[in-house]
């Protein structure tokens, strides 16, 4: 693969800096922003960031393919740390309850919700589920992500959750950009144990973590904390036994309702995400740890909530804060992550700056990938969005249209993506 070289990106974002852990606080702001940059790519690595002028006089620069970025801003792939894309169909009746004045709750008690999705899952096959996971990670690129993580969550049965994760990790090895597995299978009780709580939280410690840790199928163990699911006793032996499998552990928590985290903080979460209804004790805790708290406003958005993260006090009490997209067939189904930077600015009152540093370097740190992604340094994954604008701003100022005109996946530009997998047959699920 030839060396490719960038030039004169009107801005530059490089984000580098820092001291190797989550921004938090002013930190936020610092995109350390270079005017008429420049960034050297050989084979999927970054070799030299700085202004055009410098950059060109490396050796390597002379036989690169040069990409004129003029007029446009450069920034690090968005890494969108929240994703649920295994599944075969919207859920539209969901849609209309929602717009009639049923409540989450309500949709989910008639047999809609995350249930709905469940059928879709169990009868389809591995590769129907990994061209849908393809299809969704295609068109997160075309708007500039290039790591997603990826959770199960919609098969709820030992058979189902391992072929929606064996489906994340074909798919990993076709897409160019990054994928993390999770395993969320502690999403909803499945209807064959509404009535034995404890023995379909056992299946999960006892045979779904082991088998998923021992054939490497996911890095992360998700649960879903919350009224309706899974409680927080349940949610924290199930972390626990994540915990003691090797697996790093995340949860969606205080989405709905209050939460005391302070148990699950302990166990040192990667990351602990929605976060709308979160105390001021708990706040104060988080900003004295790494776990990252991760936040969906495309889903406040979409549910026609009135209310939305509280992503301006966690930022003012130092918590390290990510932005995410939750694509999900029931509560966001964008796979935008410029979306989510507008509806950040809008609802949250996240600066543009701060929205960027969320979408990038910090939502690497809540996959613990900080090392590889989410700023443009010397020796990290050549993953880069170009985006037709000459401020930086314009990201999160315009919505409903995507301004990014080109994605470098690990080095690899997405219109050559496009063109090697446009032979992928995408095959029709009768589901």
């Amino acid at each position: 693969m030839p060396a490719i070289f960038l030039t004169h990106a009107s801005q530059l974002l490089t984000l580098r800096g820092g001291d190797g852990g989550p921004r938090r606080g002013p930190q936020m702001s610092e995109l350390a922003i270079v005017e008429d940059g420049a960034v050297l790519i050989e084979n999927d690595k970054i070799v030299a960031v700085g202004t055009t002028d410098k950059i060109a006089k490396h050796e390597l620069a002379r036989k690169a393919d040069e990409i004129d970025c003029s007029g446009k801003v450069v920034l690090p792939g968005f890494v969108d740390s929240h994703t649920h894309p295994v599944f075969t169909t919207p859920r539209l009746i969901d849609f209309e309850r929602r717009i009639a004045g049923a409540s989450y709750e309500e949709i989910a008690a008639a047999g809609g919700g995350i249930r709905a999705s469940l059928r879709g899952v169990r009868e389809s096959s591995q590769e129907a589920l990994a061209a849908h996971v393809l299809r969704a990670l295609d068109e997160m690129a075309a708007q500039g992500t290039t790591t997603v993580e990826a959770k199960s969550g919609y098969g709820l049965s030992f058979e189902a959750e391992i072929k929606s994760l064996e489906a994340i990790r074909e798919v990993s090895e076709q897409w160019s950009g990054t994928v993390v597995a999770t395993l969320l299978a502690a999403h909803v009780f499945p209807p064959e144990y509404r009535e034995n709580h404890d023995e379909y939280v056992r299946l999960i410690c006892d045979e779904m973590i082991p088998a998923v840790s021992k054939r490497r199928l996911a890095k992360f163990v998700d649960v879903f904390c919350e009224r309706g699911a899974f409680n927080l006793q349940r949610s924290e032996r199930i972390l626990r036994a994540a915990v003691n499998q090797g697996l790093g552990v995340r949860a969606h928590v205080c989405q709905l309702t209050l939460t005391n985290l302070a148990p699950l903080i302990r166990l040192r979460p990667a990351s602990l995400d929605h976060m709308d209804f979160v105390s001021e004790d708990d706040i104060s805790a988080l900003a004295t740890v790494d776990t990252v708290a991760t936040l969906l406003p495309a889903a406040n958005y979409f549910l026609g909530l009135r209310s939305f993260p509280p992503a301006r006090k966690l930022i003012d009490f130092g918590v390290a804060v990510a932005l995410a997209t939750d694509y999900n067939p029931g509560t966001a189904p964008t796979p935008s992550m410029p979306f989510v930077l507008s509806a950040a600015c809008t609802h949250m009152k996240m600066s543009p700056a701060e929205a960027i540093m969320a979408a990038t370097y910090n939502g690497a740190f809540a996959l613990r990938l900080q090392a590889r992604k989410g700023s443009l340094e010397p020796g990290k994954d050549a993953d880069i969005g170009i985006f037709d604008a000459s401020d930086y701003r314009e990201l999160a100022y315009w919505f409903g249209v995507s301004r990014c005109c080109e994605t470098l996946l690990r080095g690899i530009r997405r219109s050559t993506l496009a063109t090697k997998q446009r032979h992928v047959a995408v095959p029709n699920s009768n589901s």
